[in-house]
């Protein structure tokens, strides 16, 4: 079997890639600025041009029709005091340690980022961690990036304990789309590497039930014999899985693999990706189609992230204030009003 390096070497990359295996398929003009990496393993998910799979992984000329989005929607570097830093809320903290995905999805809030430039280097990791530990109280720390999976074992686990090493820091936290994308790279020495630094949680990140294969479930279910809670953040994509069934499916299955479906996100309205954005009415009405069908383990917390800033709102009940067809208003935990187009 080949090792997740290789299958990572082999990625498509490059529109003459993708045009030998799609030949009515031309990305070139749009991976000039948005770059495209679909690893083998994720290819192969791929039933047809189009489905669900491939809207995730396949740049579209869309991307480069939405220049009045802005780019950094939730003002991540105004709230950056360090670069590759987010300190927003006030124990926590969004730690940016790697440039590199597995997989670079066409949805993502941090186009502007990933994938075009080395931005988390040795000096910004070392800028973020003197940050923390100046800062007593931070209690809680998300690695992200990129992808920290994409990070060799010892690198990872270097930052991981430098991270643990902070006495104040109590809950150390990985975002990763790996175990979905490429989960060849959750092997059982990074879970043995990992499992010492508890309280250590997982966020992962599914959108789609054809997402669970069998090499999905073998990665979660290394994880969570490692101990290792796992939540779930689920994007909800126009045309991928803006359905009822489509997400009770996906939630039903990520209990299945001891996965808890922790965020339903409204898309974030970034440069390049309001063709994937829904209303946020089409939300609620999912959930309500969830809630109560399924076990209440199954039903995640539908959220948007504001843009400006204003950090994670919940939807529904007292926080919608109103609703137009073209935009609403929500009231954030610290009770700012924060308005938001409708997709």
């Amino acid at each position: 079997m080949n090792s997740w390096q290789e299958i990572l070497r082999n990625s498509v990359t490059t529109a003459e890639q993708l045009k030998a295996l799609y030949p009515t398929c031309d990305v070139e003009q749009v991976i000039r600025r948005y770059p495209m990496r679909i690893n083998p393993y994720y290819l192969s998910l791929i039933e047809e041009p189009g489905d669900p799979i491939w809207k995730q992984a396949v740049p579209d000329v869309c991307e480069l029709e939405d220049d009045d989005a802005p780019e950094d929607p939730l003002a991540e570097e105004k709230s950056s005091p360090v670069p590759n830093l987010t300190h927003r809320y006030p124990d926590r903290v969004l730690f940016l340690i790697s440039s590199q995905c597995a997989m670079y999805c066409r949805f993502c809030t941090r186009k502007r980022k990933v994938g075009t430039t080395l931005t988390a280097t040795d000096h910004t990791i070392a800028q973020g961690l003197d940050y923390i530990r100046a800062h007593p109280e931070i209690r809680d720390v998300i690695l992200s990036g990129g992808d920290p999976l994409l990070l060799s074992d010892d690198r990872l686990e270097n930052i991981v304990r430098e991270v643990r090493s902070i006495p104040h820091v109590e809950i150390i936290r990985i975002g990763t789309r790996v175990p979905c994308v490429l989960p060849q790279r959750v092997t059982a020495e990074l879970c043995a590497r990992l499992k010492k630094y508890h309280p250590l949680f997982f966020s992962v990140h599914f959108n789609h039930p054809r997402e669970l294969t069998p090499a999905a479930q073998e990665a979660l279910g290394r994880l969570a014999d490692a101990g290792i809670p796992l939540g779930n953040q689920t994007v909800l994509l126009k045309g991928v899985n803006d359905d009822g069934p489509t997400m009770k499916s996906l939630f039903q299955g990520l209990l299945r693999c001891r996965v808890k479906p922790y965020y339903l996100y409204l898309a974030d309205l970034s440069q390049g990706t309001r063709h994937f954005r829904t209303t946020m009415e089409k939300g609620l009405e999912i959930m309500r189609m969830i809630q109560g069908h399924t076990s209440g383990l199954a039903v995640p917390h539908y959220v948007v992230d504001t843009v400006g800033g204003g950090g994670k709102v919940p939807l529904g009940g007292n926080t919608i204030v109103c609703s137009t067809e073209k935009e609403f208003t929500v009231v954030n935990y610290k009770n700012e009003l924060y308005t938001m187009l409708q997709g």
